[in-house]
């Protein structure tokens, strides 16, 4: 038995003896005061610098070997964590799902395959893959196509089951918009992490010459784009009734502008990965008799079919994703909240053999955060990637959570996956030239009225230290350099 399937039972086995949620049970009590720790000056001093009165500041710093604390403000106050969160994400999927884990994309044969022909339709379940590319998926088709699959004689049905989600699980996080790649929502069939691509060239006519990549069944290019100055072109999508859509470019493009891409993300309900798959199969070499339509969800009834003798037939193919290790660092070096927030829905009990929701994994989530020895309110995560306000942590707890991490099975592959200052992902650009470059290994945090920084400091006494830095605030970015400063002091004096 998994470790998650552990703590689903013992979960299960909480509910049953209290009669209550896992979210209804007994909080712990916290912590009744605060332990006093001074201020360093340097650190006073860069608070005071940024005008931002100093309960704007979430600050805890403490050996990662030892007890000692350098130096605490608000340690018992919970502050928006904003992409911080992620740190927990991780750190629960490691523990729960193991290093080897990852996200499946699966191919059933719904009928007779003889002589390279599908009798049948052919079933794509999608599986939470945020990482799938239209490359990737038809790199998958040419392979089905190469193992003997060349013909389909019925349909291919499009299944996202995996993830079972409702309008409420979005309340708390940005809509979905066109220039906003940050905040697509998940999708257990997510193609592309969500966005497509016009391919923009000059031409020697009146207009640029467009493209979409990948191509798309059903969909047209209004063209606008004027050929002259500039470089600048903006594509909208334009949904139909009768399940056509356009894709409406207007701007203009000059010679010396070149052939380049422009990204977009167009709506929820746009299905492009449904479009996507008859070009993808065709380019693969193999027929398609039908046409492809996405499955009826229904809920608590798999879409996988059985065999004789009850259980679920095996794949005619698989995609499979990179191992959680490898996600875990993509992830985190630059903050993808797709990956992250199909990551926390990957941790809802029975996933993926039983679909997802949020509440589900919420709970999960919740169990694990006691088993770490946190109380309940010491840190709480909604969706995963830190878009929603309501994900929260005491500087205290995520530090305790940080020192227990070092110690964990799984702490180089997590250890790996922050960030270096100066050197690689969110922060290259920061603390470059400081005693903390190269020796701040940190997750960035940033919301319209949050910054933050967690993670580990190598001080210059040899020492580890972890910490959580947060800025709630209507000027948050005021207290970035503050932030900047304590790890840098950090670095050099401790």
């Amino acid at each position: 038995m998994s470790k998650l399937s552990c703590l689903c039972a013992l979960g299960v086995a909480l509910l049953v003896a209290l009669g209550a949620t896992a979210e209804a049970a007994p909080r712990r009590a916290a912590p009744a005061r605060e332990a006093a720790v001074g201020l360093p000056a340097a650190v006073a001093g860069a608070i005071k610098a940024s005008g931002l009165p100093a309960q704007s500041f979430g600050l805890y710093a403490q050996e990662v070997i030892g007890e000692r604390t350098v130096f605490a403000l608000n340690a018992e106050q919970p502050y928006t964590m904003a992409s911080t969160t992620k740190i927990v994400t991780s750190l629960a999927a490691l523990d729960l799902l193991g290093p080897y884990y990852r996200w499946r994309t699966s191919a059933f044969a719904l009928g007779t395959l003889a002589q390279g022909k599908l009798v049948g339709d052919l079933l794509i379940v999608g599986g939470g893959n945020a990482q799938l590319t239209s490359q990737g998926l038809a790199a998958w088709f040419k392979r089905m196509h190469d193992q003997g699959l060349r013909e389909i004689e019925g349909d291919i049905v499009l299944d996202r089951y995996a993830f079972q989600l409702t309008p409420a699980d979005h309340k708390g996080t940005p809509l979905q918009s066109a220039g906003e790649p940050r905040h697509v929502w998940p999708d257990a069939m997510t193609l592309d992490e969500g966005q497509l691509d016009v391919v923009v060239q000059p031409s020697r006519g009146g207009r640029a010459a467009l493209s979409l990549r990948p191509a798309l069944s059903d969909v047209r290019i209004d063209n606008r784009v004027s050929m002259g100055g500039g470089c600048n072109v903006v594509p909208i999508w334009q949904g139909g009734r009768d399940g056509r859509a356009t894709v409406l470019v207007q701007g203009s493009w000059g010679s010396a502008c070149g052939t380049r891409t422009v990204s977009f993300v167009p709506p929820p309900d746009s299905g492009i990965a449904a479009r996507a798959l008859p070009a993808m199969w065709a380019a693969a070499g193999g027929v398609l008799r039908g046409r492809v339509v996405s499955a009826a969800v229904v809920p608590g009834v798999s879409p996988i079919p059985l065999g004789p003798d009850g259980e679920p037939v095996q794949p005619l193919s698989f995609d499979r994703s990179k191992p959680l290790t490898e996600l875990v660092r993509d992830i985190n070096k630059v903050s993808d909240n797709v990956g992250a927030r199909n990551l926390m829905l990957s941790l809802s009990p029975g996933f993926p053999a039983r679909p997802a929701t949020l509440t589900g994994a919420k709970r999960t989530m919740t169990l694990w955060l006691r088993e770490q020895g946190l109380a309940d309110g010491d840190i709480e995560v909604e969706n995963g990637s830190g878009l929603s306000h309501s994900e929260r942590a005491k500087p205290r707890a995520l530090v305790q959570l940080l020192r227990k991490a070092w110690r964990a099975a799984q702490a180089q592959a997590f250890f790996e996956s922050l960030p270096i200052a100066g050197v690689d992902g969110t922060m290259k650009g920061r603390l470059v030239g400081s005693r903390a470059a190269g020796q701040a290994y940190l997750k960035t945090g940033t919301l319209n009225d949050t910054r933050a920084l967690a993670g580990y400091v190598h001080g210059a006494s040899g020492k580890m230290y972890a910490v959580a830095l947060m800025v709630n605030s209507a000027d948050p970015a005021a207290g970035r350099p503050a932030l900047d400063a304590m790890v840098a002091w950090l670095a050099r004096n401790g």
